[in-house]
């Protein structure tokens, strides 16, 4: 039995390219006292990842050369020496991107709650950016018009159904037919904007007559650019990501029209998910009772072995993903 990893191989100029990582044979390493040795099932893909390949300084360290990638795993235990998990117990954990990892730090997940899958994105780490970053920061209320950008994703997608479930008007913007249709059709948001097909600042200034409420962003770039001329007093924009600008070889391109904020009364916040660590609880029996009850639908899509890793990660970023990224390695 060996253990399979990913390795950060070199540091990408601009776009991912698969020669940026390692894939590599190790030995299963053994949990020491106090820890347990987990089997990964799922492994999930998300574009904070792409930060974490640098070296700049951000609010978390970079991964070193040669290390395993960051990542969020689900998996059972196969051999425990830890005082409260024991052997096939399903557990949360951050041991990056192989079959096998060690840690002292997992929390247990109930499969019969929702599938494992489900804790990598609706209830995990997204639909936790979702749940805080617009409840804590957008704050909308019911009759508000609220934005959401890279909406089919699995943050954008979970912000407009909890928008639509405190009673607000969702508007998405997401690249394609298809992930419009997805918006509408399956999702509940009342209307979706084509970045690929429509002008958005013209399609925003349509929609939302009365100006935007809440914009949450996970692009950045033209379409913040687009958010901000079409503002109504008193906006809310929470900056979650800005996948638009994660490949730049040049300077990142921040909004040119900010004043737009101050003739507004606007604010401008961003959320980072750790900061709400206390708080998680909350956050997944509210989530897991939206599943539950239909009120909260999930997408994801899959993608099995861990062999297809480099690939299948660049799908982030080139769009082709619809729904929350995981890949299934068992």
């Amino acid at each position: 039995m060996a253990n399979q990893r990913v390795l950060l191989a070199s540091r990408p100029t601009g776009w991912v390219a698969e020669n940026n990582f390692r894939i590599e044979e190790a030995p299963v390493p053994q949990p020491g006292e106090g820890e347990v040795l987990v089997k990964n099932l799922w492994l999930s893909l998300d574009p904070y990842m792409r930060g974490r390949m640098s070296d700049a300084k951000s609010y978390v360290k970079g991964v070193d050369l040669g290390e395993v990638m960051v990542g969020q795993t689900v998996g059972e235990v196969i051999e425990s020496r830890h005082p409260t998990l024991k052997k096939g117990d399903k557990v949360l954990a951050q041991l990056g991107w192989q079959l096998y990892g060690v840690t002292r730090e997992a929390n247990k997940v109930d499969e019969k709650r929702a599938p494992l899958s489900c804790y990598l994105g609706v209830i995990g780490m997204p639909g936790m950016t979702a749940y805080f970053g617009l409840k804590e920061i957008g704050e909308p209320k019911a009759g508000e018009t609220v934005v959401v950008s890279a909406a089919s994703g699995a943050v954008g997608s979970v912000v407009g159904q909890i928008a639509k479930l405190k009673g607000a008007r969702v508007i998405g913007i997401a690249g394609g037919a298809d992930k419009c249709r997805t918006l509408t059709d399956e999702l509940g948001f009342d209307a979706a904007i084509d970045y690929k097909a429509e002008d958005v600042k013209a399609a925003l200034a349509r929609l939302c007559p009365n100006g935007i409420n809440v914009f949450f962003d996970n692009v950045g770039g033209d379409i913040l650019e687009a958010a901000l001329a079409n503002l109504a007093r008193g906006a809310r924009i929470v900056i979650c990501g800005a996948i638009s600008q994660y490949n730049n070889t040049t300077p990142i391109k921040g909004p040119a029209n900010y004043l737009s904020l101050l003739v507004n009364r606007a604010t401008m916040t961003g959320i980072v998910v750790g900061d709400y660590v206390p708080r998680w609880g909350e956050a997944v029996r509210d989530l897991a009772g939206w599943v539950a009850s239909g009120q909260l639908k999930r997408r994801e899509d899959v993608v099995e072995g861990l062999e297809t890793f480099p690939q299948t990660f660049m799908k982030l970023f080139s769009g082709e993903n619809n729904g929350k990224l995981v890949l299934k390695v068992a």
